[in-house]
């Protein structure tokens, strides 16, 4: 696996989304330091809304699924599939992400 180190944990805002570029991937962070694991990688691209703003969406939970609701249209995508809760047909990538001495890693080519 090629680890990519992305930022310092401390960057991060708890209980919210922030994009990064990593390996010209738009990549959207999320940052939930109440769940195991806390942080998680998404693409960014709205797949239904055809636009890079995954990382400003709203996370929540919906019947106990770790989600983020895209600001476009509303779809709930999970955190830890992708998957659209709305429309099961459509998701997108997750990446593996660990954090290691207080910086956040992703490995995109997982």
């Amino acid at each position: 696996m090629s680890w990519n180190r992305v930022c310092d944990l401390d960057a991060l805002i708890a209980n919210s989304g922030m994009g990064a570029l990593v390996k010209g991937r738009q990549l959207a962070l999320f940052y939930l330091p109440t769940q195991e694991p806390a942080v998680f990688a998404l693409d960014n691209w709205d797949p239904i809304g055809k636009a890079f703003v995954i990382a400003r969406g709203i996370v929540g939970d919906i019947k106990g699924e770790v989600c983020v609701a895209s600001p476009l249209y509303k779809q709930h995508f999970s955190l830890q599939t992708g998957q659209c809760l709305e429309q099961p047909d459509v998701s997108v990538p997750v990446w593996p992400v660990k954090v290691e001495k207080g910086e956040v890693w992703v490995n995109t080519t997982a």
